[in-house]
């Protein structure tokens, strides 16, 4: 059995209160975006002062992170059981599904353009993402291609590849943000099917290996929790409380 220990008093409260902040942060981005929603209206929604605010963040750039950390959360089941090339093809889904939060593309997008400045306090954050992401999609272009669902590419052409589809998949939803009226997940679903049409040129399918079963925790009466060894197990995508170490490409 794990000795699991509560946090009570004022550290449960602001654990709470974070929670709060960000979730309210979330709702406001995702309604007027990065320029419409600001620090005062977020500070009201949760009903505390924009002081209060400051003290469990310690710039806007800081609620920034911790709000597209919690929306790439909530997103992340899109790729839920996905293996190999599977992932690729549930991404056009996942462009349907932030076509209707523009706000936070926008968010996205800025915050990311911004961090190209090496000064930018966000710019630890947007390398760290875009790498993350990166070595996810190349995970399961690796999984793919031992699958013998596309031809053979060694690590660092399976790593050109992903980079380009992400980079794709951004430059999309940006010319979305400046014309609305465009079928941005028709676009990149057209563009990345013929991608993948490309790359499984030469393959040779093989049969898939039944995945192992990882016992990776334990409850509160000692029962093992399993979780799917795969890709996004091993680029770090499972979801953790408050920081949330999960997160999903753009």
């Amino acid at each position: 059995m794990v000795n699991v220990t509560v946090p009570r008093g004022p550290y449960k409260t602001g654990i709470r209160r974070r929670r709060e902040i960000v979730d309210a942060a979330l709702r406001i981005f995702a309604r007027y975006g990065y320029g419409g929603g600001s620090l005062r209206q977020i500070a009201g929604d949760v009903g505390v002062t924009p002081a209060a605010l400051a003290r469990h963040f310690d710039n806007k750039y800081g609620l920034l992170q911790a709000v597209l950390v919690r929306w790439e959360e909530e997103t992340i089941h899109v790729f839920d059981g996905a293996h190999g090339l599977e992932y690729f093809r549930r991404l056009p889904g996942l462009v349907e599904h932030h076509a209707d939060q523009p706000g936070l593309i926008e968010l996205l997008l800025t915050l990311a353009t911004e961090a190209t400045d090496p000064a930018h306090p966000a710019r630890d954050w947007a390398v760290e993402r875009y790498a993350r992401v990166a070595n996810l999609g190349t995970s399961y272009l690796r999984e793919a291609r031992e699958a013998g669902e596309i031809g053979p590419m060694d690590d660092q052409q399976l790593e050109y590849e992903a980079r380009a589809v992400f980079a794709l998949m951004d430059g999309v939803q940006l010319q979305g943000l400046l014309d609305p009226s465009l079928p941005v997940a028709q676009i990149f679903r057209v563009q990345l099917d013929m991608i993948i049409e490309r790359w499984s040129r030469g393959a040779k399918r093989r049969r898939r290996q039944p995945r192992p079963i990882v016992w990776t925790a334990q409850d509160s009466v000692g029962d093992g929790i399993p979780v799917d060894d795969g890709p996004a197990q091993q680029a770090g995508m499972v979801k953790t409380e408050e920081t949330g170490g999960s997160a999903g490409p753009a």
